[in-house]
């Protein structure tokens, strides 16, 4: 594999663990505030998805000669720019970014940054860098089979966040009334 692509997966390897570093401290200072983990049963499928996105990422580039393959600016283009939004969604939501599904009543649903435009702009960008990320790296199969499966898990996870999200907003308003 090109120096790039070493390169760019172990940057990308390194971002998602200190994602979920601060994803684990959230989670802790969200539940010390009275915070409730909803949708627990999925949440393995994504760190399954995810692990076996990189496997085969790294499989797929591996098995395929991709000595040839350079730096696709426009790929990369769009890649810096899901970064650049992803860093947006992160730092707009706070100590409430997780990976998990935590809500509270006694707080406030965040609306502003990009949720002011998108209502889970986070797993547009995943969908995004999960093709983005294997044509950098010539892994066709990849780019085609994880977005499809991100859709699937998202057709689970999205309707549980919703769920959780309404939760928390009859019950902000039950006690608004009161």
């Amino acid at each position: 594999m090109p120096l790039f692509m070493w390169g760019l997966i172990s940057v990308i390897i390194i971002q998602r663990l200190v994602e979920l570093n601060i994803a684990k401290k959230n989670e802790k200072w969200m539940k010390e505030r009275g915070g409730i983990e909803r949708g627990q049963s999925h949440y393995k499928w994504f760190i399954i998805l995810h692990v076996l996105f990189f496997i085969s990422l790294l499989l797929e580039s591996m098995m395929r000669d991709v000595t040839h393959v350079t730096l696709n600016y426009f790929l990369f283009a769009v890649f810096i720019l899901t970064q650049l939004i992803r860093i947006w969604c992160i730092r707009t939501l706070g100590k409430f970014w997780n990976t998990k599904i935590i809500i509270s009543p006694n707080f406030s649903l965040v609306s502003e940054g990009p949720y002011k435009f998108v209502k889970h702009p986070n797993y547009i960008i995943v969908g995004i860098e999960l093709i983005v990320i294997p044509l950098l790296f010539g892994a066709y199969i990849t780019a085609v089979v994880f977005p499809i499966l991100h859709v699937l898990l998202l057709t689970i996870r999205i309707p549980s966040e919703e769920k959780a999200l309404a939760e928390v907003k009859f019950s902000r308003e039950r006690n608004e009334n009161h």
